[in-house]
């Protein structure tokens, strides 16, 4: 071994020899054979004495000692009506042999040479591993084309396919939705011919459909389209970015279309009474209103940053930035409940609207994009944001996360009412975004390894790593609780003192039948990302293969249910049954969001790397601004 390594054989073999047995006479012997002061206590009579005491009294411990605390694995003191001399002699030999007990060992130490040749080990075992990751990133991609072929045959520019009736749909606004949230995954995938489709679909279609359609969500129009167009500029090599040298049109062609929209969608802001927007647009008109309500979604006004920040550093222009960090800024000055805001807000007063606190529906992205947002623009006056996630993420560990019984779920239930109001053991399956948010939160897109090798997570942030993996692993369990393996829209948990009864998910082999709750209303699939978004970032960040193993009996799930053979795959009408009834609509962010997310899982953790991109809420990877410039 080099001189250089600052542990050499030798200590090992000290360090090891530490850790053999010996017997007591031999420990006894060894201090009064080697003691440096023997030959001073034992030539004269006071250090004999002394000798003989020590023996003594380590003989009249040994014999005599009794104790009235019983032992730890006792649990609580048993009062059956034995007799106190029975008690005694029950446990008096229980206590002679806790005296003679080992005290707990550590493992002796390895040398350098066998730390370096057992992660040697840990590397082929993977490499060998890695042809059977690489077939089912490709069983990936051919459920991807699968999906389009279904889309481009049946609905090829409506918004979406209806792929049992074989026809299209126009949900979102009638931009062709589908179209431009498939292509950065299509262009991430290498799937070139779906590149050239959407991409000529875009360039001859999409500026007339801008110009001429009627009213639109702001949130869903900016995190579908907008996001997509900006990402796939810059995956086709805008600003010499992503991975150039696909097919289909330059990369100007889109973001000229994303210019065009997000200059119509500035209406919601700028005719705003308040720093909220109107949740709705009217395009051709450049017009916004409220929703009939008068109400917008916290999460939906807080979900536009990452979009028009980015398109703001493209373009030099920074109106689009202004006006939807407005929005943050604003929210920041309102009162919160530790953190956490309510899922309304109104756009005429500026103030929260309700007292309903979730991480679900209309609360979600809130949460997630404080902490991207600050990743997007650190470097710049955005450090309270990062102070707001903080301390929404206290919130959520000290009012929403609780066990579920018999077996002891992590979950994160609701305050319908607020917080005086009771709480609610529902969780949305939405809320599976929560444990890439934590993770995310805590390495800073780093991952785990290198994050504590450079020493920058806190105790807190370990915390939050403990969480996200418990969190992940309730999420699986909400799909292997069912039937068909597959979540249902929403859960609830049976929590101490408060059982909420009714049906399970049907798998009665799983462990966790007892701890779940699905109601009738609740078990619909609509073939939803977040689960294995999140099991694609904790895979990222710890390097644990269990997540691609989750994520794999997922996809099957998926594969088995789900896939029609004339093209495209259906959402569920319940997937507690079998076989379950079939919904048929083909989301656009299956094809956007959950088959991007599984192809990044099984594949090469350099594509799309977590510290030089955020994913916006579509898991569009949009690049960090900081790290740009």
């Amino acid at each position: 071994m080099s001189n250089s390594l600052p542990y050499s054989v030798k200590d090992v073999h000290y360090d090891n020899a530490k850790f053999r047995q010996r017997s007591v006479s031999q420990v006894i012997s060894q201090v009064l054979l080697t003691s440096n002061g023997k030959r001073d206590y034992l030539k004269c009579s006071t250090g004999k004495f002394l000798v003989l005491l020590m023996i003594g009294g380590l003989a009249y411990l040994i014999l005599a000692h009794k104790s009235d605390v019983h032992p730890v694995s006792d649990g609580v003191a048993k009062n059956d009506g034995s007799k106190e001399g029975e008690n005694i002699m029950t446990h008096g030999s229980g206590k002679f042999r806790r005296f003679w007990r080992k005290p707990p060992r550590l493992p002796p130490r390895l040398s350098p040479d066998e730390i370096s040749s057992r992660n040697r080990s840990i590397q082929e075992s993977t490499k060998r591993a890695e042809p059977e990751w690489i077939a089912r990133q490709q069983k990936v991609k051919e459920a991807f084309i699968h999906a389009w072929s279904g889309y481009k045959s049946y609905a090829m520019g409506f918004d979406e396919l209806m792929p049992l009736s074989h026809r299209g749909v126009d949900g979102l606004g009638g931009l062709g939705a589908t179209v431009i949230d498939a292509l950065d995954t299509a262009m991430i995938m290498g799937a070139d011919e779906v590149v050239y489709e959407a991409g000529s679909w875009i360039e001859k279609h999409l500026t007339e459909k801008i110009e001429g359609k009627g009213q639109v969500n702001l949130f869903e129009t900016t995190i579908r389209v907008l996001g997509g167009l900006l990402s796939a500029y810059h995956l086709s090599g805008g600003n010499q970015g992503g991975i150039p040298g696909h097919k289909g049109p330059k990369p100007s062609i889109y973001l000229e279309n994303a210019r065009n929209l997000a200059d119509r969608l500035l209406t919601a802001f700028t005719t705003s009474p308040s720093d909220i927007p109107y949740s709705d647009v009217v395009l051709r008109e450049k017009s916004a209103h409220p929703a009939p309500d008068g109400l917008s979604s916290t999460a939906e006004v807080a979900t536009l940053q990452l979009e028009f920040n980015y398109l703001s550093y493209l373009t030099g222009d920074a109106k689009y930035s202004i006006e939807a960090m407005k929005v943050l800024q604003h929210i920041k000055t309102l009162p919160k409940v530790e953190g956490l805001v309510p899922i309304y807000i109104s756009p005429q007063s500026g103030d929260f609207s309700g007292d309903n606190i979730r991480l679900g529906s209309r609360g979600d992205s809130y949460y997630e994009y404080l902490i991207k947002v600050w990743l997007q623009q650190r470097g710049t006056n955005c450090s309270y944001l990062y102070d707001m996630y903080v301390e929404a993420i206290k919130g959520v560990r000290h009012l929403l996360v609780r066990k579920s019984v018999p077996n002891g779920l992590l979950f994160v239930g609701e305050l319908p009412y607020g917080r005086e109001g009771g709480f609610s053991p529902k969780m949305d399956h939405l809320v599976c975004f929560l444990p890439g948010t934590l993770a995310l939160g805590a390495t800073k897109g780093f991952t785990k390894e290198r994050a504590m090798k450079e020493n920058l997570l806190t105790f807190e942030d370990m915390e939050n790593l403990k969480l996200a993996e418990d969190l992940a692993k309730t999420c699986v369990e909400i799909y292997s609780v069912t039937f068909t393996g597959l979540a249902p829209e929403i859960a609830y948990f049976n929590i101490e003192g408060n059982s909420e009864g009714g049906p399970g998910g049907g798998n009665k082999s799983s462990k966790y039948l007892n701890d779940i709750i699905i109601k009738p209303a609740d078990r619909h699939n609509l073939l939803r990302p977040e689960t294995v978004e999140s099991l694609f970032v904790l895979y990222r960040i710890t390097g644990d293969s269990k997540y691609r193993e989750w994520g794999w009996q997922i996809f099957e799930a998926f594969e088995k249910y789900t896939k029609v053979d004339s093209g495209g795959y259906t959402s569920l009408d319940d997937v507690t049954v079998l076989p379950p009834r079939r919904r048929d609509k083909m989301e656009t962010f299956f094809l956007g969001e959950t088959l991007k997310y599984l192809y990044l899982l099984f594949g090469n953790s350099t594509t799309i790397p977590l510290d030089e991109y955020v994913f916006n809420t579509e898991a569009h990877p949009i690049p960090i601004i900081s790290r740009s410039q």
